[in-house]
């Protein structure tokens, strides 16, 4: 039989961590705080599904993609008329540097698994080795050798 969560336990012994992660991808501590909240919170709704090997691989798995996708909610509604015009710039379909890599990068994406976004943010963004993105993605490190291979090629191929 299968141990269910204990996620308080959880939260004591890896919080800190997950705070840490959200910081850093936030960059607002006010955010950050909330998005660790809410980690935890979704650990807490869904303990009966998950299982409580490599927790703090799944915990900080569960708070990059939250953190991410806050991030892209927040493009989506800038905050002041600054970034109102800024999002606008960035958003516009006819070319420009910002909006060329942003449809570049959808259309590399969405042809890969959203495991390999992840593994992306991980390595290239975050500056995780090999090793540590294969830990916190639950492959090896060749898996995660071959998926970040994948992205390149396509790359490649995409800007034939």
């Amino acid at each position: 039989m299968e141990r269910v969560l204990d996620v308080e336990d959880l939260s004591r012994r890896y919080g800190p961590m997950v705070l840490r992660r959200c910081r850093q991808l936030l960059r607002n501590e006010d955010e950050a705080i909330d998005a660790c909240q809410d980690v935890f919170v979704r650990l807490l709704e869904n303990r009966g599904r998950l299982h409580g090997g490599q927790p703090s691989s799944l915990l900080y798995r569960i708070a990059t993609n939250l953190c991410l996708n806050r991030i892209r909610d927040r493009a989506r509604q800038p905050e002041t008329p600054d970034e109102q015009l800024l999002f606008r710039i960035a958003s516009a379909e006819t070319p420009g540097g910002g909006s060329d890599a942003r449809l570049l990068l959808d259309r590399l994406f969405r042809r890969h698994p959203e495991s390999s976004r992840t593994m992306a943010v991980l390595h290239f963004v975050d500056g995780l080795t090999l090793e540590q993105v294969a830990v916190e993605t639950g492959l090896s490190v060749s898996g995660v050798r071959k998926r970040l291979k994948r992205l390149r090629q396509t790359l490649a191929e995409m800007d034939r």
